[in-house]
């Protein structure tokens, strides 16, 4: 409910700012609109010192999850004057829709990354052991009941799609050849850029793939959400977690607790994982329920956080992956 409340109210302010001022650009720059971090270092990387031709931003900058994001009236207006925007198009950005619908930019390019990948983007998977999340099946009962059939017959798909380095290769090659168009002038450089970065993604690819292969244990397990489905499908690897990746639940049950830390004594395991946003609470309470209580809590950065301070520092998509993939060999010993 909170959600559909604050979409209406993102429209009706909208259509307020477009009715009371002018939107037009303020420079002779292409403006590219980035949702979120990975979209928008993908974006810098093809540009390069290209920077007097283009300006990038970063809608989400503050380490807001993007499954909360709400746009504010500034926000929606760099989307409606810019060339350019990228954003997911998973569940999380339904408010996007109303947004271009009163978008004044007739030549604007719009890029949906589900939409690029299509077949590849992966329908948002329930394991064994996981808990429901509870708020939005009680919210769905109360306010849709009469298209409760309707809305299960629809998947949801996993929104996380940037974690998986063979995504990223597709997704920036595909951007890299609309911001060409943008700017036919500087092709040949976005052409060079893009092909020295995605030689530098596929390399990385090709590390993951063979700390996986060094690796004596094939599975992970978080306390925590799932976000990494991409990541693990890429490389063969197997997962339980307490939560799936785009859940709103905090607290895990009994149940998931005795049943995440009895596959950590089945399988093993020597590392339980969590994401860069959790306090540490479930995963500390899953290794106290095990036989031995000696794991390493181990964190993976799902990119979900990053400010502007942090890409102002130095923060970048690929030194983000290198990290987790030093996390990962750990996780795997």
């Amino acid at each position: 409910m909170k959600r559909i409340l604050a979409l209406v109210l993102c429209v009706l302010v909208f259509a307020g700012i477009l009715s009371g001022c002018s939107t037009q650009k303020k420079n002779d720059k292409i403006e590219i609109v980035t949702t979120i971090f990975p979209e928008y270092d993908w974006v810098r990387e093809i540009v390069g010192e290209n920077t007097d031709r283009v300006n990038i931003t970063m809608l989400i900058d503050s380490g807001t999850d993007l499954h909360s994001y709400q746009p504010t009236a500034d926000d929606i207006v760099k989307v409606a004057t810019c060339d350019l925007f990228i954003y997911v198009g998973g569940e999380s950005d339904k408010w996007v829709d109303d947004v271009l619908k009163t978008a004044n930019n007739p030549d604007m390019i719009v890029i949906d990354l589900v939409e690029v990948l299509g077949d590849k983007v992966k329908e948002e998977e329930v394991k064994e052991g996981m808990e429901a999340d509870h708020d939005e099946d009680e919210e769905h009962e109360d306010e849709h009941e009469h298209e409760h059939h309707h809305d299960e017959e629809e998947p949801e798909f996993d929104e996380h799609v940037w974690l998986s380095l063979k995504n990223a290769v597709e997704l920036t090659e595909y951007i890299a050849e609309k911001i060409k168009a943008l700017d036919p002038d500087k092709a040949d450089d976005y052409a060079a850029n893009t092909a020295a970065y995605v030689e530098k993604l596929n390399a990385l690819d090709a590390n993951y793939a063979a700390a996986v292969a060094a690796g004596s244990v094939r599975t992970l397990l978080f306390g925590d959400r799932f976000p990494f489905r991409y990541l693990v499908d890429d490389y063969g690897l197997d997962y339980f977690a307490a939560f799936v990746g785009c859940s709103a639940e905090t607290e895990a049950s009994f149940e998931t607790v005795v049943f995440l830390s009895n596959k950590v004594d089945e399988l093993g395991l020597k590392a339980i994982m969590q994401i860069e946003s959790a306090n540490g609470k479930i995963a500390e309470t899953i290794k106290k329920q095990t036989q031995t209580k000696d794991q390493t809590v181990l964190t993976l950065d799902s990119m979900q956080s990053v400010t502007a301070k942090d890409v102002k520092n130095g923060t970048t998509y690929l030194c983000v992956m290198e990290r987790n993939l030093e996390v990962l060999k750990e996780a795997l010993k």
